[in-house]
């Protein structure tokens, strides 16, 4: 059975801000010639890595809200400059915004059993998906969405 981590965005502001950031840093690693997986450096690998690569996903929390997930494509243990031992969590490029749900600032990640796991916002109009961020959180929880 999957498990999910969740995990701070700290520093985004938006959903559209984290694809922003990935897809500039993806670009500024192939302009160096080199090919690189999306990935988020962590301090410690998950125990937990055979539950998390049977379909699990990182969850992200940007401004007090979990909003956003991507899948888990793989884990990488990676030696840093400074020789310490940190784990790359390789990312789906592709972003699937979730129904919002609050959540209070923790440090690290936390794993996330799938039962607890918000469900994916499913939204058949395009141009709904398109509309505000915050917009679409507040239809939400006003249940208009």
């Amino acid at each position: 059975m999957s498990v999910h981590l969740i995990k701070l965005c700290v520093g985004i502001e938006s959903i559209s801000h984290l694809s922003e950031r990935q897809a500039a840093r993806l670009t500024a690693t192939e302009e160096v010639g080199k090919t690189i997986d999306l990935f988020h450096r962590t301090r410690q690998m998950p125990r937990r890595r055979d539950e998390l690569l049977e379909g699990g996903s990182i969850y992200w929390v940007i401004k007090g809200s979990v909003s956003v997930r991507q899948g888990l494509l793989g884990l990488r243990q990676v030696r840093c400059s400074d020789g310490i031992r940190r784990c790359d969590i390789i990312l789906d490029p592709q972003l699937v915004p979730t129904r919002p749900r609050p959540r209070r600032a923790f440090q690290g990640w936390r794993y996330l059993c799938r039962a607890d796991a918000p469900k994916d916002l499913e939204l058949s109009d395009e141009e709904a998906k398109l509309m505000p961020e915050a917009m679409r959180s507040e239809l939400i929880e006003l249940g208009l969405l």
